[in-house]
């Protein structure tokens, strides 16, 4: 019995002992959070000196969550979801079609004015019939107004007025290390804040599909989970920095990092959107890597570092081309703006638009030149491109003609590809996306309204020549 008391009275005063020393040396204790400095003003400087404590919770934190979670929606979609592969082909004589079911799906979008327009990721609404937005209880019926798959958003409208539309800041000046709060709404849960700090820029994470994407994303380890796409990413003045967009995971939920698409590019796709009705993407005319060792050997680049992007390839008779630059050129700038990587050099490009100059600083033999060029859009020129998206409800498709770079690279005069499609006929034939038709029935296919005509007039069996999305060019047959 003794014994027994003994042994409670000494982990009694050893527990009493231990909490005093832990107290002690705790730099999160009352006393020492007292002398941590807190700075009111918000600026580049002044951002990375505020501090969270391990017990406690920043006062920058509480006002950006104040200021961002009012310019952040709740998405809802509902899509009808056809499909083919277990169907009875008398369906069809019938006059029943394909079955389907209604798939419903959600995610997020930013304010990005008063009057009702609305950014998030293409893939939130994609494939979308119909599109509600709720914003502090009320609900909206949502217009797409243009996509740019690209880089993965999408703009909405909803008619409103005096919205609390978010403020912008830049992620040009955002730093590694800065703290940033993700706004959203994951697993249905609305106005859900989350903290961390930017883990990296520029990532190419080979997550964007389409012909030219553009991937130099934001990385945090802010927690981020699905329902978060198309939510903010913002900085300690409540000011919006990143769309964000993806997680890195192998289960589907948050373990670690999550990406976001750098505001200064959704600002320049929404601009674009709204004012031309389509973005406007300029080229330079180079393809760029990023230079490691392998690339500096097969160049004979010497370089004391590994910054900059690497041309590998100039288009024939592109702005690149006349200007003088080679393979094997190590492009450092864009105007004042320093390239680190391809990502950033493409990055960069993606501000500027088609008729307009920019300066590039580069590298060759060890010398560092500078040349100015004009940047010019997908067809070669310097003009401003309307949408050249064709969307044939016949065909249940969306087409469009190859650009000049895409048909050097695939070394053919001419092609049409299949953008989307939503049924019809294509979802019939077993059309895949992103499949290019030079010719059908040995006619020519040079424009999308070819093949509409042809396809209108066809009957039987049909031959196709074409190229995969893979890249494989063959002749294929469909019958009707």
């Amino acid at each position: 019995m003794k014994n027994i008391l003994l042994s409670v009275v000494v982990s009694f005063v050893s527990g009493i002992t231990g909490a005093a020393f832990f107290y002690m040396v705790n730099p999160f204790n009352s006393s020492q959070q007292e002398q941590l400095e807190v700075v009111p003003e918000y600026g580049k400087n002044a951002r990375n000196a505020s501090i969270t404590s391990g017990m406690g919770v920043n006062e920058d934190f509480v006002e950006a969550s104040q200021l961002s979670t009012q310019s952040v929606v709740f998405i809802k979609t509902t899509s009808e979801s056809r499909y083919y592969d277990e169907f009875d082909l008398f369906d069809f004589y019938f006059g029943e079609g394909p079955r389907g079911r209604s798939i419903s799906g959600a995610g997020s979008g930013v304010i990005f004015t008063s009057d009702g327009y609305i950014v998030t990721n293409n893939h939130v609404v994609e494939d979308a019939d119909k599109i509600e937005v709720i914003h502090q209880k009320r609900s909206y019926q949502a217009t797409v107004i243009g996509t740019d798959p690209s880089s993965d958003l999408a703009i909405l409208k909803i008619d409103a007025s005096n919205l609390p539309n978010i403020k912008l800041g830049s992620s040009r000046d955002l730093e590694v290390g800065e703290w940033v709060i993700a706004v959203g709404n994951p697993f249905n849960l609305t106005s859900t804040v989350t903290a961390g700090i930017v883990s990296a820029k520029g990532r190419d994470i080979q997550l964007l599909s389409g012909q030219f994407p553009l991937e130099s994303f934001i990385q945090t380890d802010a927690a981020i989970n699905p329902g978060n796409s198309g939510g903010a990413l913002v900085n300690v003045a409540g000011e919006l920095v990143g769309i964000n967009t993806a997680i890195l995971s192998r289960t589907g939920s948050y373990t670690g990092y999550g990406f976001a698409v750098p505001v200064d590019i959704v600002a320049k796709i929404f601009n674009d959107i709204i004012q031309y009705g389509g973005v406007q993407k300029a080229f330079s005319g180079v393809e760029v890597s990023d230079l490691n060792t392998q690339i500096a050997k097969q160049f004979e680049i010497e370089s004391d570092s590994y910054d900059g992007a690497v041309i590998t390839g100039v288009q024939k008779e592109s702005a690149a081309e006349k200007a003088g630059l080679q393979a094997g050129d190590v492009i450092k700038k864009i105007n004042e703006e320093t390239v680190t990587s391809k990502s950033t050099y493409e990055e960069l490009i993606s501000y500027y638009r088609p008729g307009e100059s920019i300066q590039i600083t580069y590298e060759r033999n060890g010398s560092e030149n500078a040349i100015d060029l004009t940047l010019e859009n997908r067809q070669g020129t310097v003009d401003i491109l309307e949408s050249e998206v064709y969307k044939s409800d016949f065909l249940g498709a969306d087409l469009e003609p190859l650009s000049k770079v895409e048909k050097e690279k695939l070394d053919i005069d001419y092609g049409v590809r299949v953008l989307k499609i939503r049924g019809g006929l294509f979802s019939r034939m077993r059309f895949q996306e992103g499949f290019v038709i030079l010719s059908i029935n040995q006619q020519d296919t040079k424009t999308a309204e070819d093949v509409e005509n042809i396809l209108e007039n066809a009957g039987g069996k049909i031959t196709i020549e074409g190229i995969t999305a893979e890249g494989i060019q063959g002749y294929y047959q469909f019958y009707f």
